[in-house]
């Protein structure tokens, strides 16, 4: 017979981490509004429905707090990209769909976007920041070479390029539109879009 205890094992466990998403969700417009340097856990109670005694039993400070949602939105972002390679039938649908999945998400998530830069240039500084901004680097590093590496063999071109040289082109274009959108210039994400769709070919031998 099975033992009462043994069922559902991970509910705790599960239940907590349920709880950390919830309270990370209402945390992000206050984190993406302000950033890290103007943002406390305090702050951040203030403007959602959670007190900071709750904050702060789910997360040890706000460097737990930011790192999770960053975390948390990314991983987001990782599926919705490997969706585009999941569903490409052929090289030049692929690349459109990339170009107009990365103009969209910097038009519609940009302040989730600034959240993440200015996390990653406080990793300089901060050590408590390198091992999470490195893990999530990583993750997005991985997602660019899938784009890459499925775009290079449905064009039937081997790739010229390394994860990481593919990695700094597309967020160096990425992280510049950005910056110019945030400024209200309009044309940055046309600009993105069309950086995109010219650079992917840039990345196979030539032919």
């Amino acid at each position: 017979m099975t033992d009462v205890s043994d069922r559902n094992p991970r509910r705790p466990v599960d239940k907590f981490a349920e709880r950390r998403a919830q309270l990370a969700t209402s945390a992000l417009r206050t984190l993406s509004e302000l950033g890290y340097a103007r943002t406390s856990l305090r702050e951040i109670a203030q403007n959602s429905d959670f007190s900071h005694g709750v904050l702060h039993y789910y997360f040890r400070d706000k460097v737990d707090l930011i790192t999770y949602c960053v975390q948390q939105y990314k991983a987001e972002c990782v599926t919705r990209y490997d969706q585009i390679v999941a569903t490409a039938a052929a090289a030049e649908p692929l690349r459109q769909d990339f170009a107009e999945a990365l103009t969209g998400t910097c038009r519609d998530d940009a302040t989730m976007h600034r959240l993440w830069y200015d996390l990653r240039n406080q990793a300089l500084f901060e050590e408590a920041f390198r091992a999470d901004v490195l893990e999530i680097d990583r993750s997005l590093e991985q997602m660019i070479w899938r784009i890459a590496s499925t775009y290079a063999d449905l064009a039937g071109r081997p790739l010229a390029v390394t994860p990481a040289t593919a990695y700094g082109l597309l967020d160096g274009l990425f992280q510049q539109a950005l910056l110019r959108h945030l400024a209200a210039d309009p044309a940055a994400l046309d600009n993105l879009r069309d950086s995109v769709v010219q650079t992917l070919p840039r990345l196979l031998a030539a032919p």
